[in-house]
């Protein structure tokens, strides 16, 4: 069945630096099931004299093509398999890339042995986690936000009113146009005039014709320069607008190309904004101006309200990590940074964009992002050692109504049952995971329900009292240095 780890046999030796060497035994039976499988697959292939074509027999497979050669294949299809049940079956958080060394392919009926060297998620020493002071703000609606909301809202009900001048930017103007492709090898334009001087001959391209356009001056919905020639036309004038399409465009036919646009225009609008009175609150659905700011303050407070728990949570969390002791090694935090950057690749393809495309467009190395990404790789190897320590001191292990409860949201988003969904994770194997996920979750919570809450005031006025980690001369050690740390509280305007 997919997704059921082999019973492959572990042992586990420790190396210097939070790193592991994991000896991997694959049973006799598994590798000869293995070598049956891709024999099969292979008999599909062959063609020999008195068979049918993909009806060779697994054993004649095997006579014919060696069975060394068959285990050789087997091996390599599913070596990435038996590590991954290795892994699971060792108990261990591996950080980085392994190194796999393979022994010599084992005799008929003997057992496959591989080992595995890597790095591990660092065992955490813990301090304190019970009863942290930690700070937590209260939410706030400031009347700058208040404000943006009432203009957002004006935005929504504003009226286009027709404006006997010419466009200016902010302005909508509503337009005929016509577009065609300069073809290149001609001097005299066929379509429209050349104003631009480039000649070439002119090609209306499919969907470049629009009648009754509605078009926002400034608005940079539309391709660079277009908006801003028909700054200052009014209407029924005719304008040529000369423009290249950018390189990038979505459409790869016009990516790149040269084009000129005959454009008519039929009418000037401009936006009125309604007054900020009761006659907007009723617009929107209340009794009056007050009674609206009223519920915008109330919306953004409830908002701000789950970012500042959030902000507690994490808090309390790295509070915890600072009374800590976690071995971490500048490898670990390297190998560490690396999988953050496959991950955001990975991510990032999903939206088309490809490692190239990506360092092109943030003007910057993959080296210096690596390197910007340690600080982070850092954070998340000491946070996850010391919740990994938590579970295993608290023994939390989710209950099957939490697993429900936590994978509720995606089960109404992939319309299903939460107990099929449930299911579906345990048949992929998937289920450990969800599991780990939701302890360490569990864990946050408990280390902030345990807390106590100060307010930022009171956490930026005990952390400039005396400590005992103040350096001889009684002055305030260094920020960020290794006698502050111990002693620093993270807060919400830390950057």
């Amino acid at each position: 069945m997919a997704g059921v780890p082999v019973a492959v046999k572990t042992t586990v030796t420790e190396l210097p630096e939070s790193r592991v060497r994991v000896r991997v035994e694959v049973p006799a039976g598994e590798v000869e099931g293995r070598v049956e499988h891709r024999a099969r697959q292979l008999g599909r292939e062959l063609k020999l004299p008195g068979f049918r074509k993909g009806k060779v027999p697994a054993p004649l497979v095997l006579q014919r093509v060696g069975r060394e050669a068959v285990l050789e294949e087997a091996v390599r299809d599913t070596l990435s398999s038996w590590y991954t049940d290795a892994i699971e079956t060792a108990g261990i958080v591996p950080v980085g890339d392994p190194k796999v060394e393979l022994g010599d392919l084992p005799p008929q009926g003997k057992a496959l042995e591989f080992s595995i060297e890597i790095g591990v998620l660092p065992k955490a020493a813990l301090g304190g986690y019970e009863g942290l002071e930690v700070p937590r703000r209260e939410p706030v609606a400031e009347q700058e936000q208040i404000d943006r909301e009432v203009e957002g809202m004006r935005e929504r009900l504003a009226r286009l009113e027709t404006a006997a001048r010419p466009a200016a930017q902010g302005d909508f103007v509503v337009i005929d146009y016509l577009g065609s492709l300069r073809a290149g090898g001609g001097t005299e334009a066929q379509v429209g005039s050349d104003t631009a001087g480039r000649g070439g001959r002119l090609e209306p391209f499919e969907g470049g014709e629009g009648r009754d356009q509605l078009v926002e001056l400034g608005g940079g919905n539309l391709i660079p320069g277009f908006e801003e020639q028909l700054t200052g036309a009014s209407a029924g004038e005719e304008r040529v607008l000369a423009l290249t399409f950018p390189a990038d465009y979505p459409a790869e036919q016009l990516a790149g190309r040269d084009a000129v646009f005959d454009v008519t225009v039929k009418e000037v609008k401009r936006k009125e904004l309604p007054p900020i009175d009761d006659d907007l609150a009723i617009d929107a659905g209340f009794d009056s101006i007050d009674e609206l700011r009223e519920d915008i303050s109330a919306r953004l407070i409830e908002a701000d309200e789950a970012r500042a728990e959030a902000e507690f949570r994490e808090a309390a969390l790295d509070a915890a990590v600072a009374g800590a002791k976690v071995p971490v090694t500048p490898a670990l935090v390297e190998a560490r940074a690396k999988e953050m950057w496959e991950r955001m690749l990975h991510s990032l393809s999903h939206r088309g964009i490809s490692r190239e495309a990506y360092l092109q467009i943030a003007g910057r190395t993959e080296a210096e992002i690596l390197a910007d990404m340690s600080a982070d790789a850092e954070t998340a190897l000491r946070r996850e050692a010391v919740l990994t320590a938590i579970v295993a001191a608290e023994q939390i292990e989710p209950s099957e109504e939490q697993l429900l409860e936590a994978i509720a949201p995606a089960a109404g988003r992939e319309e299903v049952e939460p107990v099929k969904l449930l299911e579906d994770l345990r048949s992929a194997g998937r289920l450990d995971e969800l599991r780990e996920d939701l302890a360490a979750r569990l864990a946050v919570e408990l280390i902030a329900d345990r807390a106590t809450a100060i307010t930022p005031a009171q956490a930026q006025a005990r952390e400039q009292l005396w400590t005992p980690e103040q350096d001889p001369e009684g002055e305030p050690a260094a920020a960020g240095s290794a006698a502050a740390a111990p002693g620093k509280l993270w807060t919400p305007s830390d950057s």
